[in-house]
This record gives C-alpha cells, sequence and structure tokens, in this order.
C-alpha cells in the first residue's frame, strides 16, 4: 500500500518514515508548508527534507512556496488554537488531493510525531478530509519517536528548527523568551 506522508520537516520525518516502513508501507513525502516563514527559514527546512530524504532513500514532492495560501487560510484567525486548526487543514486537504490525484492507498502527516501539535484535532481533521475526498487518512501516534528522532538529528546535523514555523508562531516564541 502507496502513503503520501505530509512532511513538515526532516527531523520529524526520521520515526513516521521508519515506522511506516517497517510495516510494509511504500512511503512518499510531501513538502507543502505555506505556512513557514521567512522564506531562509522555508529554505533551510526543504534543503534539510531534501537532504535527509537521500540518506532515507525516500521521494518526496516539493510543491511551490505559496505563503499567500496560509495567509488567505488563516486571515482573522491569527490567535491559537484557531490558526493552527487552518493551517492544519490547509496541508493536509493539499496532500488528499495530491494522494488521490495519483492514486495512493492513503495519506498521513508527521505533524502526528509532534508533542507540541494537537493529535484530536490533526486525527479529526484527516478523517473529516478523508471522507470530503475519497482518500483514507492513516492515523498513528508517532510521538513515541520524537525525542530517539530529533536526537538523531543533531547528530547527523541535520537542521533543527526551534518554533512551528508561521510567523506567528516565531512572535510568540520570541515574546516567551524575551520575559525574565
Amino acid at each position: 500500500m502507496k502513503v503520501l506522508l505530509h512532511t513538515c520537516c526532516a527531523p520529524c520525518l526520521i520515526y513516521p518514515l521508519e515506522r511506516l516502513k517497517a510495516q510494509g508501507y511504500e512511503v512518499e513525502g510531501f513538502f507543502y508548508n505555506p505556512n513557514i516563514h521567512p522564506f531562509n527559514e522555508y529554505k533551510n527546512r526543504k534543503q534539510a527534507v531534501i537532504d535527509y530524504s537521500r540518506i532515507a532513500q525516500v521521494n518526496v514532492v516539493y510543491p511551490e512556496y505559496e505563503p499567500a495560501e496560509f495567509f488567505q487560510a488563516v486571515n482573522s484567525k491569527e490567535k491559537n488554537p484557531g490558526r493552527c486548526r487552518l493551517c492544519w487543514q490547509l496541508r493536509l486537504e493539499k496532500t488528499a488531493q495530491l494522494a488521490k490525484e495519483r492514486k495512493f492507498d492513503l495519506f498521513s502527516t508527521t505533524l502526528l510525531v509532534s508533542p507540541y501539535q494537537d493529535q484530536g484535532v490533526i486525527k479529526n481533521t484527516g478523517s473529516d478530509i478523508s471522507a470530503q475526498e475519497g482518500v483514507n487518512f492513516y492515523y498513528e501516534d508517532f510521538r513515541p519517536g520524537f525525542r530517539k528522532a530529533h536526537e538523531e538529528a543533531r547528530i547527523q546535523g541535520i537542521y533543527c528548527q526551534n518554533y512551528c514555523g508561521c510567523i506567528y508562531s516565531e512572535i510568540e516564541r520570541c515574546r516567551q523568551s524575551a520575559r525574565p
């Protein structure tokens, strides 16, 4: 069975890819992240995925960087949790659409590895999109592999970011680090 795996970053790709391959799935990545800001951050994350995908021998699709898609999706809903839900929905819809177009059996996301993301909302969003697009959503709680994968990424010198990716999460991170 073929799985199209939405890929947010290289460190988060490590464990889900390992798990899916171990279960016999044929996996292809989809690096669709119009939320990542600024452009240099996007380039760093994309390059890390390119480098890791060569090591892991997995094909990854890289559509054009279109940050306007993210801003349109979250317009007037910049506060959390609204914007995150909309961002996940945007990225999972594009993943499901590509999976359907390319006749994948399933789609999933590396967002399911992060302890910082809302598993329940992502699972429900994926299930709703599955029904809407007619391609099955693969859900697995990949969080048990998060720490090990990120440690492996650091050891291998793979770029590890320190915020979700969008400008709003970066602002929140900067405000928190500026507090005494």
